[in-house]
C-alpha cells in the first residue's frame, strides 16, 4: 500500500470519527449521505460531494450510511468494481443494488439499529428529494418505530474546507445554437402546466433552469449550468441565483424575457410567499426542505413537464449537433491516426492518451470543455464500466489487446458522447468474440424502426439477444438522452433493461451503448449518439427510426464475420461510407489515406 493511500485510509477514519462526535451531540445514531445536491444532480458542485467526502468514494451514484458503530455504501453495477478498491481498507461495506441478498438502506439501518437500540437517523432534507425523503420515513418507520431528523446538514459542522457554493459568472446561450427564445419556453411551460391543472412551479433541475432561460454557467464539472432555482407562475417568472454571477447584460436579457432575479437563498421565502391557489412540485426533483416550505391550498405532484420538452430538440439545435459531431469526427480520427503507431513507439498510458485527445478536440471551434471525464480503460481496467485513471492505477499501453475510450465534449453548438474499443495489437480469440458480440447488439438498435410513442424499455432485447443466446449480460443502461450543450446524460427517455415509461418521439437524440466487461481481462464497449427521426407513415400509425449523429470508423479488424448476419454487415458498411464522405473534405491527405482504409467495406 502506498504512503498516499495510507494518508487517504486516515483521513476517511478522523472524519468518521469526527461525524460520530456530532451525531452523539446531536443524539443522532444513523447519518445518510447521498450522492445529490439541493438540484438532484447527477454531477454536483464540490460543495455537495459529502458522500465522497465521508466515504473515499468518487462514483456519482451511491448512498453512504454511517451508524456509531458500522458503515456502509450501496452503488450500481457501473461502480462495483471500483468502489471494491476505493473502500478497500475503510470501515464501509460495499453494497450491490439490485442483487440478491443486498439490503436496502431502511432495512440495513433497522437491523444495526436495533443491535444497540438507536432509534433516530438525520438526513439532510435539502439534498433529499421529497419522494426519498417520504419513502424512508415510511420504511424506517417500518424498522420498529425509527424516526428521522431531516433539518441539520451535519457535514457543516465537521467539513472545516468545505468548499463554498461555486460564483462563476453565468453567459447567455445565443439564439443562434438555442433556436428558441426563454419568452416562448416558458410561455410553453405555462401551457403545460395548465394542462397538469398547476399554477406555476419550482424548477430545481439545473439543466432545466438554464435550457428554459437561454444561459449557461460553468458550476458543475464537464457541465454547463449554474447553481440557481427558477419559481414560475401565471404571470411571472423569478430566478434564483446569487447576484454576482450574473451580469449588468445578463440581468438586462432576463428582464427582456420577463423573469425577475433574488438571491439563491431567498428562494425559502419566495416560496412561503407564493400567491397562486397551487403549484407543481416533482418529487423526484424538489428537496424535502423546500416542498414543506409551501403554503398552498394545494400541491400538484407531478413530474416536471420541462424534461419532456427540453429532450426534444428543435432544428437549430438538431443542426447544432451536426455540428459538433463533425468536429469531434474530425479530433477522433487525428486521435486514431496517431494512437497506435504511439502505442508501438512507446510511453503512452491511460492518462496521456486521455490528455492527447481532449487537446485535439481543443483545436476545434467552439469547444468549450469535455462532457465528462474521459474512460481510457486499457486491459482489464476496460471491464470496470465508469473506471477513470489516476496517478496510481495509471496502465502503460502495450502494443496487445483492448483500450475502452468512453469519452465527449462540449462545443457551444452540441455535446457529444462516443466510445470506441480500440485493438492496440494482437488480440485472443475470446476478446474477438466479445467485440463481435456487443458490435451485434450496437447496430441491431441502429438498424431499428418501431411506433411512435414506444418506450425504450421496449427496444432494449435488440441490443442483448445475441449476448444473451451466449449467457452473457450487462447491468447498466443501454441509451441515454444528450443535452444540447447542456448536461451529457439527459432524460426522461432511456433504453434499459428496467421499466422506464418515457416514450420515445421525433427529434430525441439518445445513445446506443451495449457492453460486455469480463472482470479481470477485459470490457468492450461500442458508442455512437443517435437522433430519432420519421420513418414511414402506416396504417399502422407512425413509424420512427435511428440515425447516428456520430462520426467516427468502429475497428473492424476484431470482428468475427461469420457471426455477422447480412444486414449488420451491410449497415457497417453504409455507416462507414457516411463517416467518410463527411470527414474526408476537413481532413489533411494523410489522414483522408488512413480514414480510407479504416472505413473499408467489409
Amino acid at each position: 500500500m502506498s504512503i498516499s493511500q495510507i494518508n487517504h485510509l486516515m483521513k476517511i477514519q478522523q472524519r468518521l470519527s469526527a461525524l460520530r462526535e456530532e451525531m452523539r451531540r446531536e443524539k443522532l445514531d444513523a447519518f445518510i449521505f447521498p450522492s445529490t445536491d439541493p438540484h438532484h444532480s447527477e454531477y454536483v458542485p464540490d460543495r455537495w460531494k459529502g458522500r465522497q467526502w465521508i466515504s473515499g468514494f468518487d462514483g456519482s451514484a451511491g448512498t453512504a450510511v454511517v451508524t456509531l458503530r458500522s458503515a456502509a455504501l450501496w452503488t450500481d453495477s457501473r461502480y462495483f468494481l471500483s468502489a471494491t478498491k476505493q473502500l478497500e481498507g475503510t470501515e464501509f461495506q460495499l453494497m450491490k443494488l439490485r442483487m440478491p441478498g443486498t439490503p436496502t438502506i431502511a432495512q440495513w439501518i433497522g437491523d444495526e439499529l436495533r443491535a444497540f437500540g438507536g432509534t433516530s437517523v438525520g438526513v439532510d432534507g435539502m439534498v433529499n428529494t421529497l419522494d426519498d425523503t417520504e419513502s424512508l420515513i415510511a420504511d424506517l418507520r417500518r424498522e420498529g418505530g425509527i424516526t428521522v431528523r431531516t433539518n441539520l446538514d451535519i457535514l457543516n459542522n465537521i467539513w472545516t474546507d468545505r468548499p463554498a457554493i461555486p460564483t462563476n459568472k453565468v453567459t447567455v446561450h445565443p439564439m443562434t445554437y438555442a433556436g428558441e427564445t426563454a419568452k416562448s419556453k416558458l410561455a410553453r411551460v405555462r401551457q403545460a402546466l395548465r394542462e397538469l391543472h398547476a399554477d406555476g412551479m419550482l424548477v430545481s433541475a439545473l439543466d432545466d433552469v438554464a435550457w428554459t432561460l437561454n444561459l449557461r454557467g460553468t458550476d458543475v464539472h464537464c457541465n454547463p449550468v449554474f447553481v440557481a432555482y427558477l419559481l414560475i407562475d401565471s404571470d411571472h417568472a423569478t430566478l434564483y441565483c446569487d447576484k454576482e454571477k450574473l451580469s449588468a447584460d445578463v440581468t438586462s436579457y432576463l428582464n427582456d424575457q420577463g423573469v425577475a432575479t433574488a438571491q439563491y437563498a431567498d428562494v425559502r421565502k419566495g416560496l412561503k410567499d407564493y400567491f397562486e391557489y397551487n403549484i407543481l412540485l416533482d418529487p423526484k426533483e424538489t428537496s424535502y426542505t423546500l416542498a414543506k416550505l409551501v403554503n398552498t391550498k394545494e400541491v400538484v405532484r407531478q413530474a416536471s413537464p420541462i424534461p419532456a420538452m427540453k429532450a426534444v430538440k428543435n432544428d437549430t439545435e438538431i443542426a447544432g449537433f451536426r455540428h459538433a459531431m463533425l468536429k469531434d469526427g474530425i479530433a477522433m480520427v487525428k486521435f486514431l491516426r496517431w494512437l497506435k503507431p504511439a502505442v508501438e513507439a512507446g510511453g503512452q498510458t491511460e492518462m496521456s492518451v486521455s490528455q492527447k485527445l481532449t487537446d485535439l478536440r481543443a483545436e476545434q471551434p467552439l469547444f468549450r470543455d469535455i462532457s465528462f471525464d474521459t474512460i481510457a480503460g486499457y486491459a482489464e481496467h476496460g471491464a470496470i464500466v465508469h473506471y477513470e485513471a489516476t496517478p496510481d492505477t495509471d496502465a502503460a499501453l502495450q502494443p496487445r489487446g483492448f483500450l475502452l475510450l468512453d469519452s465527449g465534449a462540449q462545443y457551444e453548438d452540441g455535446t457529444t458522447d462516443i466510445t470506441r474499443t480500440i485493438p492496440l495489437g494482437p488480440l485472443t480469440d475470446e476478446e474477438r468474440r466479445v467485440y463481435t458480440l456487443v458490435l451485434k447488439g450496437h447496430i441491431q438498435l441502429e438498424l431499428c424502426k418501431f411506433p411512435c410513442g414506444a418506450s425504450g424499455t421496449q427496444l432494449d432485447i435488440l441490443t442483448r439477444s445475441a449476448m444473451w443466446r451466449e449467457g452473457m449480460n450487462y447491468m447498466h443502461g443501454t441509451g441515454h438522452g444528450v443535452g444540447s450543450y447542456l448536461n451529457v446524460h439527459e432524460g426522461p427517455h432511456q433504453i434499459r433493461m428496467e421499466y422506464v415509461p418515457a416514450p420515445l418521439k421525433a427529434g430525441m437524440t439518445v445513445t446506443d451503448e451495449p457492453g460486455l466487461y469480463l472482470a479481470g481481462r477485459f470490457g468492450v464497449r461500442i458508442e455512437n449518439t443517435l437522433l430519432i427521426t420519421p420513418y414511414k407513415e402506416t396504417e399502422f400509425g407512425q413509424f420512427l427510426q435511428f440515425e447516428s449523429l456520430t462520426l467516427c470508423p468502429i475497428d473492424t479488424t476484431p470482428i468475427v464475420r461469420e457471426m455477422m448476419l447480412a444486414e449488420e454487415v451491410a449497415w457497417l458498411n453504409d455507416y462507414h461510407q457516411q463517416v467518410r464522405d463527411t470527414l474526408s473534405p476537413h481532413l489533411d491527405k494523410g489522414e483522408r489515406a488512413w480514414l480510407r482504409k479504416a472505413t473499408e467495406a467489409l
